[in-house]
This record gives structure tokens, C-alpha cells and sequence, in this order.
């Protein structure tokens, strides 16, 4: 294909919906793969709606994400501006040409007026609320008093009667709309601003967007756009539209029942590949069983005809599956990275770990844990000596006996000399000998006493990584600490 040109043109509402973020990723794939351009636009001529910030939180998720947009705000373009706010100019003109060749008209009526309509309408049970063209019986003179008068008016698109509305649609084949269904949408609003609807068409046909990639919400609309393009005797671009995402119970997803929002996922700790992979499969996938994917993996792969119709469940098992598959994927280094910056928005002090422990560190836990804060919450005390002690560990695994057995084996420790994990067994094993006891006898309380728990990682490799003073200093403070009646 050549010269695709495809958008990702959210408004700025407040944050980046996992649902928006699929939309994004779909035209990035698409891009990508057909050697086109990724333009962000942003259509934020919902002036009631506009949050400040939201913006600057858009652009910074995508980026997050590792959507690099080839045109947009920030980065320019040829086909600028890319905020829709400062292209009023530009739709003022392509509605009266709309207006001039019968395509839109003036509507003057008062909200009253609508509302009134619109009870009336629900009264005789029909299918949907329309506006009944009222304002297209005025005449030309009627129409300039008013202007000059000036009334309150918005602009309408004039949809003819009785005829259908066909258009084809990459996800969902021939699509048809009867025209008796589709309303006449406003187009400028009373504010001066244009809706969606007239600023999407205009900016598409002027940015040369080759490709329509978006929700199924907007398939609605498309009638009313695919009219628009006739309208203004432009090509029409292809369309795609994605099937919804829904909750486990297939309702739709929506904050009520979780989180929704990008920047949610990544404070909880969610790594960009893993989101980033996991929203790919709402909705696609190709055609094999493969579930992992690396960026550069889905852009060899994807394709718009291998996205389904039917919605797509976000399923939070998955991305946590995914999560951890991710990783456990990265290098001991690269995790190096992100634990320091873990360790950084904690309770820990980062200038207590020098480099080889925390490599150290990540080795020993990389098969437990399935987020990088997870170092810290299922391991804390490889950052901080144990101050209480797991009560069911403690009955299970300490008696009288445990304190004596347990300062011999931190006299056997002291004698060692750099020990290596292999020492600390050998210790061990010795003193069990001399005690007549199993290992198990001292295996469990030296867990934890130098952990405070029953699980993790082999307890030599605990030690080993503590290190021969701080282990035997925990095993004191367990000894003091740890009571039984």
C-alpha cells in the first residue's frame, strides 16, 4: 500500500483510556507495518469538556507506551495545526460551502423548542429522537434577518430522506444505514466551535488520512461523515472500526468497575510491554497461538483483516500473566534499572545497596515476582532487617530447643571465612550432625529469623546475599525477639 497516512485524534478529557490506547496502537501497527505516518490530532473543541493538562498526560502515555508519533503537536507536520481549536477558520469556510449548495442550513430553535420536540417524539414511541428539519422551511430573507438580528443559531447537515447510506468497512464488510434513521447532526455549535462530525471529515480529507482506524461507537457516526465526503465531492478514506472492549460480564468497560485509564496501569507497576502487548490481543490476533509479543513482533504481524468482530474482554488475568512473562524476559540488568527506581519512590534508602547486591537480589527472586515493586513487598527483608515474625512460621517451626541450636549454628557461621553458599550448607549440615538433629530443624528457624517468613527463595541463597554479618546479627535479634510460652 503506499501512502498510508493514519490518526490517532483523541479529545483532552483527563487521561488515556485503555480503549483509546488500543485505538492508538492499531493505527501505530498499521502505520508501521505499511511504511506509512502515525498522526496525533487533537480534537478538543469540546470547550465543556476540556480538562487543562490533559494534553501533556495524553502525549506522555503514548510516548510511555512507545507510540512515536510522525506528525502532531510537539513534533509539527506540513498538514498543522494539529489542535483542532486553532483551525476554526478552516471549518468556517467548509460550511458554507456546505450551506451554499443545500448540504447544511441554519437551525435557530431554542432549546425549549428541541425539548419539547423531543418528548413528543418519545410520547409516539419512535425509535429515536430527530430533528424535524423545522429551520429548512425558512426562506433565504428569514434566514439574513435572523443572522442579523443576531440570533442564537447553530449549523445542521441536511440529510435527504429516504434513501440508503452504503459504505465498506474493513472489520465489518458492506455496511448500510437507512437514511430515515440518521439525524441532522449539528455541525457548528452555537459557540461558534464545529462538532466531531465536521472537524473529523474536513481534517481527515486535509491531512490526507488514508485509513478511518476506530472504535465501534463511532460506526453511528460514519453515515453522516461518509455524507460529508459526498458532500464536498472528496474521496472518501478507508474504514476500520474496532470492536468494544467489555468487563468480564460483557458489559462495556467503564470505570465503575475498574480501572480504565493507561496512567492507572502504569502507577500500579504494569510494564509498557506487557500493556502494550496485552491491549494488541483485544480484539486481534494472528491467526496462531501466540500470545507474547514484542513490539516489533506485532508490527511484523498485524493486520486490520485479522481484527474481530465480536467485543473483546479485558481480562486483568491475562495482563498480569503477561506482566510477569515480560519480566521475567528482561535482562538482570535492565531490571537493575527499574528496581533502583523502585527503591527511589520507597521507604528504602538506595545508598544502602551497592550494584552487585541488587543483582544479587534480582537473581534470586526473578521466578517469584511478577512486578518490579514486588522485589520489595515479597522480599522486604533483603532491604531492611525483620522486626516481626510470621506467627504461624514461629509456631510451626520454633520450640525451646531452637535458640540453642540456632546460636550454635551462628558460632559455626562466624568462624567462616568470605563464605560462599556452599559454606553456609556445609555449616549446617555439620552442626546438624553434631546435634543429632535434621537440617530441617535448623533450615526453618534460620529462614526466619533472617526473613521473618516461611517462603522465598532458598534460605543459602538468602544468606549468601545478606552476607555472614547480617545474618548472624539476625539470627541475635531473632533470639531476642522471638518468645514462645
Amino acid at each position: 500500500m503506499e501512502n498510508i497516512r493514519v490518526r490517532f485524534a483523541p479529545s483532552p478529557t483527563g487521561y488515556l483510556h485503555v480503549g483509546g490506547l488500543r485505538t492508538a496502537l492499531y493505527n501505530y501497527l498499521f502505520a508501521r507495518r505499511n511504511n506509512g505516518k502515525f498522526i496525533l490530532r487533537i480534537e478538543d473543541t469540546d470547550r465543556n469538556r476540556f480538562v487543562e493538562g490533559a494534553v501533556e498526560n495524553l502525549i506522555e502515555a503514548l510516548k510511555w507506551c512507545g507510540l512515536e508519533f510522525d506528525e502532531g503537536p510537539e513534533v509539527g507536520g506540513s498538514f498543522g495545526p494539529y489542535m483542532q481549536s486553532q483551525r476554526l477558520d478552516i471549518y468556517q469556510k467548509y460550511v458554507q460551502e456546505l450551506i451554499s449548495n443545500g448540504n447544511a442550513y441554519y437551525c435557530f430553535c431554542s432549546q425549549q423548542r428541541l425539548e419539547v420536540l423531543k418528548e413528543e417524539q418519545q410520547k409516539q414511541k419512535l425509535p429515536q429522537a430527530k430533528y424535524d428539519k423545522h429551520c429548512l422551511t425558512l426562506s433565504k430573507k428569514e434566514v439574513e434577518e435572523k443572522l442579523a438580528n443576531k440570533d442564537p443559531f447553530v449549523i445542521r447537515l441536511n440529510i435527504e430522506p429516504n434513501h440508503r447510506i452504503i459504505f465498506d468497512d474493513i472489520v465489518r464488510g458492506k455496511v448500510e444505514f437507512d437514511s430515515n434513521n440518521v439525524d441532522d447532526q449539528v455541525l457548528i455549535k452555537s459557540d461558534g466551535y464545529p462538532t466531531y462530525h465536521l472537524a473529523n471529515v474536513v481534517d481527515d480529507h486535509l491531512m490526507q488520512i488514508s485509513h478511518v482506524i476506530r472504535g465501534e461507537e463511532w460506526l453511528s457516526s460514519t453515515p453522516k461523515h461518509v455524507l460529508l465526503y459526498d458532500s464536498f465531492k472528496w474521496e472518501r478514506p478507508i474504514f476500520a472500526h474496532l470492536p468494544l472492549l467489555l468487563n468480564p460480564d460483557r458489559s462495556k468497560l467503564s470505570k465503575r468497575q475498574g480501572d480504565v485509564a493507561v496512567e492507572d496501569y502504569r502507577t500500579k507497576g504494569f510494564l509498557k510491554e506487557a500493556l502494550v502487548n496485552f491491549v494488541a490481543l483485544l480484539g486481534w490476533n494472528a491467526g496462531d497461538d501466540q500470545e507474547f509479543y514484542y513490539m516489533n513482533e506485532l508490527i511484523e504481524k498485524f493486520t486490520l483483516e485479522r481484527v474481530n468482530k465480536a467485543g473483546a474482554v479485558f481480562d486483568l488475568e491475562k495482563l498480569n500473566w503477561l506482566n510477569a512473562e515480560h519480566l521475567r524476559k528482561k535482562s538482570n540488568e535492565e531490571l537493575f534499572i527499574l528496581l533502583k527506581q523502585e527503591i527511589l519512590n520507597s521507604q528504602f534508602s538506595i545508598n544502602n545497596y551497592n550494584d552487585s547486591y541488587l543483582l544479587r537480589v534480582i537473581a534470586a527472586m526473578k521466578e517469584r515476582v511478577s512486578f518490579v515493586h514486588e522485589y520489595l513487598t515479597k522480599s522486604p527483608y533483603f532491604f531492611e532487617a525483620p522486626k516481626e515474625y510470621e506467627e504461624t512460621a514461629v509456631q510451626k517451626n520454633w520450640n525451646h530447643e531452637t535458640p540453642a541450636q540456632l546460636q550454635k549454628l551462628s558460632d559455626e557461621f562466624n568462624i567462616l571465612v568470605n563464605p560462599e553458599k556452599e559454606d553456609y550448607e556445609h555449616a549446617l549440615h555439620k552442626v546438624a550432625e553434631e546435634l543429632n538433629v535434621g537440617k530441617g530443624k535448623l533450615i526453618h528457624p534460620l529462614r526466619l529469623a533472617v526473613s521473618a517468613t516461611s517462603t522465598g527463595p532458598g534460605v543459602f541463597d538468602i544468606v549468601v546475599i545478606l552476607g555472614k554479618e547480617e545474618t548472624i546479627s539476625r539470627i541475635k535479634n531473632a533470639l531476642e525477639k522471638i518468645k514462645i510460652s
